[in-house]
């Protein structure tokens, strides 16, 4: 299907692709296969058993992202603090990511500690683990009517995984076959000198056929937004 990198997901919808890795491939099982198919490893989806449980195993499969989630909502009035707090208690994991070559990012999501702009900003005034940044997720800033672009901008250099993912029903998540024009966002991210991949995604799981054709078409599609946001950038 034409792509670099592959994000691998702990226990999701009932398909335990990481643990699957885990029990039976092993770090280097999964870096022949990789190898195989000609594929990078980008990134390790935590939501399900957490980071600890598969630190090791990312940082001796070569080192790259761990994606998961933040901590429950809180007051506005109480964002700043409660921001700091929650990357205190990261500290484990950054130290974890530090010692496994690894990188930490926590994904924005609806009713959670990150998830508005302001929880961005709150975000990247607190965060000193050189190891931890932010998963941005469209989707869910455009369900509460914000910015992606500014989220991006906010982000920065603290941005380490970006989901092409938009705020649709079922295939109409994917970029390139619902109705949100990715272009501005992926000239955003060349202004935020964004340096990861840039990952098609829903949620859903249409059958392997179908799936596979609308991936080729939204990377392609994507191919196709990164070259008129160059062209912008240039005019």
């Amino acid at each position: 299907m034409g792509f670099e990198a592959i994000d691998v997901w702990s226990g999701h919808a009932g398909c335990p692709h990481l643990d699957d890795v885990q029990k039976r491939l092993g770090p280097g099982g999964l870096r022949e296969l990789l190898e195989k198919h000609r594929l990078k490893l980008y990134a390790f989806s935590v939501y399900a058993g957490g980071y600890r449980k598969y630190a090791e195993l990312l940082g001796k499969a070569g080192g790259g992202v761990a994606v998961r989630g933040s901590a429950g909502p809180c007051p506005p009035n109480e964002l700043s603090s409660q921001m700091k707090k929650f990357m205190e208690a990261l500290k484990p994991e950054a130290e974890l990511a530090e010692k496994y070559d690894s990188y930490l990012a926590i994904e924005n999501h609806a009713h959670a500690l990150l998830d508005s702009i302001d929880s961005f900003k709150a975000f990247v005034d607190a965060n000193r683990h050189a190891r931890v940044g932010i998963a941005l997720a469209p989707y869910h800033l455009q369900a509460r009517q914000a910015s992606v672009e500014q989220a991006i901008a906010v982000a920065g250099k603290q941005l380490l995984f970006f989901y092409a993912w938009q705020h649709a029903t079922g295939v109409g998540q994917l970029p390139g076959v619902g109705p949100a024009d990715f272009t501005p966002w992926i000239a955003a991210l060349a202004r935020a000198q964004y340096r990861w991949y840039v990952n098609p995604f829903m949620h859903g799981e249409p059958e392997p056929e179908t799936m596979s054709k609308l991936l080729i078409r939204s990377r392609n599609y994507l191919s196709e937004c990164y070259t008129k946001a160059v062209e912008l950038a240039g005019s």
